[in-house]
């Protein structure tokens, strides 16, 4: 699992990481809100840590921003501002969690756990597309011109997360993690039938999208070169 934290707070800047390592998780971390929001946009975290007040650019302005681009990686807030209206403000926001500081490791540790357990909140207030594909979450009709097919609801998830993360590389773990959550016994396995579905069903409309495998490391959906 891959945790990007946004923090100004030099101590907590690296207390924080040092812990989070030894539970097993990989930690990228940037010192302000600029910086963060790079970070968040050019590689995939499976949960991100946000100071509310940061320099260069704060913490919900960067929450806000993030939604609007269409991002959706989990954030929990890390925050002095503990007030009702803070929270709720963060929460309505887009935030996932809210943590007041100071706070003991314990309990950032389970409510990342806990965030970490939810499926991915895949949102279908709007159609999505690229190349020469339109994919309607709410029917889950993928289209390409004339021609249409009707996904299953797993086969939907699976390619509206390829959609809302064109041209990267998606580990295989935060595939299963985003669409069918941490608690699920889905064998590593399946997730090979389920491309080889989805490719299927890119094919069957005619699509020029090519579904890359990366041996040992996951998938990739992209336009190819020359399209």
């Amino acid at each position: 699992m891959r945790i990007l934290l946004i923090e100004d707070d030099e101590i907590l800047r690296v207390t924080i990481p040092f812990q989070l390592r030894q539970e097993g998780y990989s930690v990228d971390t940037a010192p302000d809100g600029e910086e963060g929001l790079y970070h968040a946009r050019e590689h995939n975290h499976d949960l991100i840590l946000l100071d509310r007040m940061l320099p260069k650019m704060d913490g919900m302005d960067l929450l806000i921003t993030l939604r609007r681009e269409q991002i959706y990686t989990p954030v929990i807030f890390l925050t002095a501002l503990g007030q009702l209206q803070d929270r709720t403000t963060g929460l309505n926001n887009g935030a996932d969690d809210y943590i007041v500081k100071p706070f003991a490791f314990e309990e950032l540790l389970a409510r990342i756990r806990c965030v970490l357990r939810r499926p991915a909140q895949i949102q279908q207030s709007e159609n999505l597309s690229l190349g020469d594909i339109r994919y309607e979450p709410h029917t889950l009709t993928l289209r390409n011109g004339a021609r249409e097919t009707v996904l299953s609801k797993r086969l939907g998830d699976l390619l509206e997360l390829f959609l809302r993360n064109p041209g990267q590389t998606l580990p295989r773990e935060t595939i299963l993690l985003r669409v069918w959550g941490l608690d699920s016994d889905v064998e590593d396995g399946n997730l090979d039938n389920y491309i080889y579905f989805l490719r299927r069903c890119l094919k069957k409309v005619g699509s020029t999208l090519k579904l890359t495998t990366l041996r040992g490391v996951g998938y990739r959906l992209e336009e190819e070169h020359g399209q």
